[in-house]
């Protein structure tokens, strides 16, 4: 894999957390799948549009990346660096479904992916509608928009970051971005606001279980708690 993304400049903690990981230390791959996890589900679930994929996308992501970092040579940040895998995972899982769905389909029209999974229940019910609504809304962006919105306004990555995650260019990013806030400001008027980082939820129990399966198909032992 080319881990080599010019304009970017080393990361000297990214490559020791790296280099941890490398050399067995516990708890290390933890550490960095902890730190990241929130960004690499979002991203995924924005161009996947359902829950379960999502997660299955960022654990194939996490294998794929573990088995690569040794070739990790800081010249990205590791941060942009999963995204982008994670993203691609996505993308291919997607069209893996796209082709199933046209060989299926009556006509060979692909159906709609599965809607997303309802949100937390311990929401109190006006926010949780509010919630649904905002996360319908985003999910029926178009494609390119849908991950630009997430990695800028949810994530707050700049233009320059979202366009190297996502494989853009700066004018594209900002394109689709215009477009996108264009589209909610129709689909749901004032609604959205500075509170959208509340929404697509990434709790502690689905962190766990991201970290737990990633370590068990690596064949790994998780760090006892300390």
């Amino acid at each position: 894999m080319n881990t080599t993304m010019p304009g970017t400049t080393p990361q000297p903690a990214d490559q020791a957390l790296v280099a941890r990981v490398i050399a067995g230390e516990p708890a290390a791959l933890e550490h960095l799948m902890r730190a990241h996890n929130r960004r690499l589900f979002r991203t995924a679930r924005s161009i996947l549009r359902d829950d379960a994929e999502a997660e299955d996308a960022v654990q194939d992501g996490y294998i794929q990346a573990y088995r690569a970092l040794p070739g990790f040579r800081g010249e990205s940040s590791l941060s942009t660096w999963l995204t982008r895998i994670v993203a691609n995972q996505a993308l291919a899982r997607l069209r893996r479904h796209a082709a199933a769905a046209s060989r299926t389909a009556p006509d060979g029209v692909a159906e709609d992916p599965p809607a997303p999974a309802a949100e937390t229940p311990e929401a109190i019910a006006m926010r949780a509608q509010l919630r649904r609504l905002i996360e319908s809304a985003v999910d029926h962006l178009p494609d390119g928009g849908r991950a630009v919105f997430m990695l800028r306004v949810v994530e707050g990555l700049d233009v320059a970051e979202t366009a190297r995650c996502l494989d853009m260019t700066e004018s594209a990013v900002k394109t689709a971005l215009s477009r996108a806030r264009s589209h909610l400001r129709a689909s749901i008027g004032r609604e959205i606001g500075a509170s959208v980082d509340e929404f697509f939820a990434f709790d502690g129990a689905r962190c766990d279980r991201l970290v737990a399966a990633v370590h068990r198909r690596l064949g790994l032992a998780l760090a006892p708690p300390g």
